[in-house]
């Protein structure tokens, strides 16, 4: 048993490693095409001035790609902000989720434990009667705000 736990763990760590140098690799071969594309685009934004500024004017050509510039950096700020509401509702879910799962796992965990214990069944009876118990109370009460309308109503 001892061979075969040892050789899955030889087996992970060399799958683990060859990820990872993969990933390495990868990574290396992106920033070095990210950092061509960024030159090019340089180029292209400089080419981009000398024809506007033969045909205009220098001063009025750096003055629209100023405002130019500025206005794609507006752009990319109003577009982040309005989108910010959408991820962070995005968030709380897989965190919601997340803690449903670990909760479940905890209470899978602990309930042989529960079992064999003196209290037993009791012990888990007890609290999972007073959750429903909770929960049909909740369903069943009306909230303050709903009251205070329908007190204006009559």
């Amino acid at each position: 048993m001892g061979t075969l736990a040892s050789l899955i763990s030889a087996l992970a760590t060399g799958e683990t490693v060859a990820a990872l140098r993969r990933a390495r690799t990868a990574a290396i071969a992106y920033a070095v095409a990210a950092t061509a594309a960024l030159c090019g685009i340089g180029f292209l934004i400089g080419a981009a001035y000398i024809w506007a500024a033969e045909r205009y004017g220098s001063l009025p050509a750096a003055i629209g790609f100023g405002v130019g510039f500025l206005a794609v950096a507006g752009l990319i700020l109003i577009v982040y902000q309005l989108s910010a509401g959408a991820r962070a509702r995005r968030r709380a879910r897989r965190r919601s989720a997340d803690m449903k799962a670990i909760g479940i796992t905890a209470a899978l965990a602990v309930l042989p434990a529960l079992l064999k214990g003196k209290g037993g069944l009791g012990a888990i009876l007890g609290p999972a009667v007073a959750l429903a118990a909770y929960a049909i109370y909740r369903e069943n009460v009306k909230p303050d705000a709903d009251d205070k309308d329908a007190g204006e109503a009559d």
